[in-house]
């Protein structure tokens, strides 16, 4: 990394933690929610691997280093024997293999073998709890995750918390002093029922339910505590009993009286791993409780201790999140797409993120007063949101995270596909030409066919045209799976079918690739012969071209030239002179190169010479093969295809209802053959 991007990156850095602090204070302290948790813990994320990938710039105030807020003024203050941290996150198995290599790292040694601990991660709050010969004397919340707030009353009001403990089953003596830890919850209908409550009183309603159950622990007076029925889950022995493994912890806990998580697993590798991470996913809305993911722990103890902690959080356990509905990325470009209606559609070019389990890279800015509405720039940090099967969306920018290169963003004044004026039409801007989004859509349509990509037909170019996820043809080949799989009725594999189809076309024949551009004048045949002269005069390497060569060669290829190429007059010469000559044409061409595609020079397989200098022409239907086999056969025999007629035509072969050609044949004295003439002469 050179240095401007290492500064960047420190600067990055130091936003990112000034950030994450305000949030954080908001949300631990002040009990109120600036961002969703989900875009909080993409923020951390993103700082975290940053100071993994930098350390230098690892400092004690940065938020990886501590855990939660200050305790409040208003309860007494209790030190933990031993810090309450919390856990870094991880979002994919990428991150969950990562999280692993740096425990071994630090460990010196490869881990095999190993189990893991699997637990639900409430979304909750907390606690520990204190028991003396038995008896419940403290609780308390994590706090700072050193010192933390008495609740021991507010706690006793909790059903699923004994005031009393006494070994059941256990074969280990219970301890004098015993310390647990946990997490008080509220289920989702006592939430929805105190919420409900609240509303008609006209207070203030809690935007989620750790929000709700860490306010509720909080009353000062314990009867209000009481009437919401909170519930806990015990996970973890501080006190040494001789416990072995976190498994045994759990175990211990039940015996005793504590209520457990009956969901939680142990996991003997990580693809065990992976798959109770799948199957509570699919399984979390038929809890009663609301959960955000799971909690991963080294089993063995003496392992887990030996890895000590890195900031605030243990080496040996991490937090698998679900992937979250919201996130955080960077805008990296605005663009305009043009709909069929000719309206144009800002997006937002986003560095990929995984928003609702799929990995996105474009997000609708919908119009220009949305922009405005957001205030978003080019370059700035934004929550991206996806709710449901809806398309992604810029929720919130947060600019306090800007660094002053942000690029402003304006609708452009002439159209992007056929430079029309712009016109404002309420909140929407469309293309002056009313016929630009039908004609634009056509182009894509025959782009896509001679292009052969089966699996994209019109019906899904319109969907993607009118959801601005394509401005043009090269964008085809830049849609990422998530891109396609967010949109309503379109399902991963289908997505996954899309886009496998889109790149396998990245390579085509030369003749084909021309014929894509809709040339006026120039259809199939026509382009043949066209990269047949550009093959003669383009150098390439092992038959394949850049597309880059080609424009090059074009953008200067003289009338004369392509006049001399048969079956191309002064018209058609002009014609191709003006696209390769246009800007936006330019432009899409070098837009193609750039995302890959590539041509092939023509395989022209000539097994004879019989039909040398005949010139053919095909028309209506045959039915012993297609037009596309016949033209081969043609070719293959040393013949040449045309698309019109003229003098200067061999034969017309006209199959069941031939077209104008026929006629036109007739009047100039043209041979026509029949299917079964044409057959014989192939064979003679």
């Amino acid at each position: 990394m050179n240095r401007m991007d290492k500064k960047a990156t420190k600067q990055r850095i130091e936003k990112l933690k000034r950030a994450i602090n305000r949030y954080r204070y908001a949300y631990h302290v002040l009990n109120k929610s600036l961002i969703s948790d989900e875009a909080l813990d993409a923020l951390k994320k993103e700082l975290f691997d940053l100071e993994q990938q930098f350390p230098e710039f690892i400092t004690s105030d940065s938020p990886t280093q501590r855990v939660a807020g200050k305790p409040l003024k208003e309860f007494h203050k209790v030190h933990h024997e031993r810090p309450m941290l919390s856990f870094n996150d991880a979002f994919s198995e990428e991150d969950i293999g990562d999280w692993l290599k740096r425990l071994e790292n630090y460990l010196s040694r490869p881990l095999t073998n190993i189990d893991f601990y699997c637990e639900l991660k409430i979304d909750g709050l907390a606690i520990e709890l204190v028991y003396e010969n038995g008896f419940l004397v403290q609780g308390s919340t994590r706090g700072d995750g050193l010192i933390g707030e008495d609740i021991t009353q507010n706690l006793k009001t909790i059903e699923a918390i004994p005031l009393r403990i006494e070994p059941r089953s256990s074969n280990i003596k219970l301890p004098m002093r015993l310390v647990v830890r946990g997490e008080v919850f509220l289920t989702k209908k006592e939430f929805e029922r105190i919420n409900r409550e609240l509303a008609k009183r006209g207070e203030k309603t809690y935007a989620n339910p750790r929000n709700l159950a860490a306010g509720t622990v909080r009353q000062l007076d314990s009867k209000i505590t009481a009437v919401r029925k909170l519930d806990s889950f015990q996970y973890a022995i501080v006190t040494d009993v001789g416990q072995k493994t976190h498994e045994e912890e759990h175990q211990l806990l039940h015996s005793w009286g504590f209520k457990t998580n009956p969901h939680n697993k142990l996991a003997h590798s990580l693809k065990e791993v992976f798959e109770f991470h799948v199957e509570q996913a699919k399984y979390r809305e038929k809890l009663v409780y609301e959960i955000d993911g799971i909690v991963v722990i080294v089993n063995n103890n003496k392992i887990f201790e030996t890895g000590g902690v890195i900031g605030k959080a243990p080496r040996a356990a991490i937090a698998y999140k679900f992937s979250p509905k919201e996130a955080t990325t960077v805008v990296e470009n605005i663009q305009v797409q043009v709909g069929r209606t000719g309206a144009l559609t800002p997006v937002a070019v986003l560095r990929p993120v995984q928003v609702g389990g799929i990995t996105i890279t474009h997000a609708t800015l919908h119009n220009y007063d949305e922009i405005q509405r957001l205030g978003v720039k080019i370059g700035d940090t934004v929550i991206v949101s996806r709710a449901g099967d809806v398309i992604p969306q810029v929720a919130k920018v947060l600019k306090e995270l800007r660094t002053g290169k942000e690029e402003e963003f304006k609708m452009p004044n002439v159209c992007p596909v056929d430079g029309s004026r712009v016109v404002k039409d309420g909140v929407a801007y469309r293309c002056g030409n009313p016929r630009c989004g039908a004609r634009h859509r056509e182009q894509l349509y025959h782009f896509v066919g001679a292009f052969r990509i089966d699996g994209v037909g019109p019906k899904i170019i319109d969907r993607f045209l009118d959801e601005g996820l394509i401005s043009d043809a090269a964008d085809l080949f830049t849609l990422q799976k998530g891109d396609i799989a967010a949109l309503e009725r379109f399902g991963e594999k289908s997505a996954e079918n899309i886009v496998n189809e889109v790149a396998m076309r990245k390579k085509i024949a030369l003749h084909r690739f021309v014929f894509a551009l809709g040339i006026l004048h120039v259809g199939e045949e026509t382009s043949v012969l066209l990269a047949r002269s550009i093959m003669e005069n383009v150098k390439s390497k092992k038959g394949t071209l850049r597309i880059a060569d080609v424009l090059k060669y074009m953008s200067h290829v003289a009338l004369n030239i392509l006049q001399e190429i048969p079956d191309i007059g002064p018209a058609v010469a002009q014609s191709i002179v003006n696209y390769f000559k246009d800007k936006r044409h330019q432009e899409l061409i070098k837009k193609l190169d750039k995302v890959g595609v590539t041509v092939e020079s023509d395989k022209r397989q000539v097994t004879s010479d019989k039909l040398a200098g005949k010139t053919f022409v095909l028309t209506g239907i045959l039915d012993s093969m297609s037009r596309d086999e016949a033209k081969e056969k043609i070719r293959a025999l040393g013949g040449e295809v045309s698309e019109s007629v003229s003098k200067k035509t061999s034969y017309v072969v006209a199959g069941a209802e031939p077209g104008s050609k026929l006629e036109k044949a007739k009047k100039l004295g043209v041979k026509t053959l029949t299917e079964k003439e044409f057959l014989d002469l192939l064979t003679a």
